[in-house]
């Protein structure tokens, strides 16, 4: 069994190398430098290389013949797909939470989640961008449970990795999106639609919903991918899609 130590180290190095990433350190044809990596993380390399592992099954590295690893590059269409996936996944959740009943402690959950969406919302003249997104969080991490399906929670998570793919992906463009507040309250009106139709054991209306409430993402790709370049430097994960 791991020591605790162990796996902070490794959770350290997975989290640090993960972020150095999203943010564009590296050259995508470049082969990562374990040495300086394991230097600057503050980690030896074995924890290193378990990370450079873990993020190769992610999507966000990938292998090179000689050996090592370097940065994958994605097309936008390649984040859209995500997007697209992600919808569909969270959909099929959603579907079978309302055909199957949902466990009654996940919607009291969510209840108070959406509770507390509403007052970051709408509790003032402005969203509260902070606790919009840890509750934003909650939401789908709780939507992802409620099929009772260990398979669909594990996909989605592999997902929601990808670069921009994740349902808090575009929080940090707060100051460089367009009507980015009315954009969080439709998704928060979304949010209330879609426990009501699981509730309500609406299958079908649960599923579109959420492939509906994913399509958000994508605007906001969209949006960001065709204007100025130098917006690509505030959202992490952007520096990765090459057009």
């Amino acid at each position: 069994m791991d020591s605790p130590e162990r796996i902070s180290q490794s959770e350290k190095a997975l989290q640090g190398l993960r972020a150095l990433i999203l943010a564009g350190e590296f050259a995508g044809t470049d082969r990562l430098p374990e040495v300086a990596l394991s230097e600057r993380l503050g980690i030896s390399r074995t924890p290193l290389r378990q990370a450079m592992d873990r993020l190769v099954a992610e999507g966000l590295l990938e292998k090179i013949e000689t050996g090592g690893c370097r940065v994958a590059r994605f097309t936008t269409a390649d984040i859209i797909d995500s997007i697209e996936l992600r919808g569909v996944i969270e959909g099929t959740a959603a579907r079978l939470a309302a055909e199957r009943g949902a466990d009654p402690a996940l919607l009291a959950d969510m209840v108070a989640v959406l509770d507390r969406l509403d007052i970051a919302t709408w509790g003032d003249r402005v969203v509260d961008f902070d606790r919009y997104g840890l509750e934003n969080g909650n939401f789908h991490d709780l939507l992802a449970r409620m099929a009772g399906s260990p398979v669909i929670e594990r996909e989605l998570e592999r997902v929601s990795r990808l670069p921009l793919a994740s349902p808090s992906a575009f929080l940090l463009g707060q100051d460089i999106l367009p009507d980015f507040q009315a954009s969080l309250r439709r998704a928060q009106r979304q949010h209330r639609h879609i426990y009501d139709s699981i509730l309500n054991r609406e299958g079908s209306r649960a599923e579109a919903l959420c492939r509906e409430h994913a399509r958000i993402a994508r605007e906001n790709l969209e949006y960001l991918t065709s204007g100025d370049p130098r917006l690509a430097r505030r959202v992490p994960g952007l520096l990765l899609v090459a057009s």
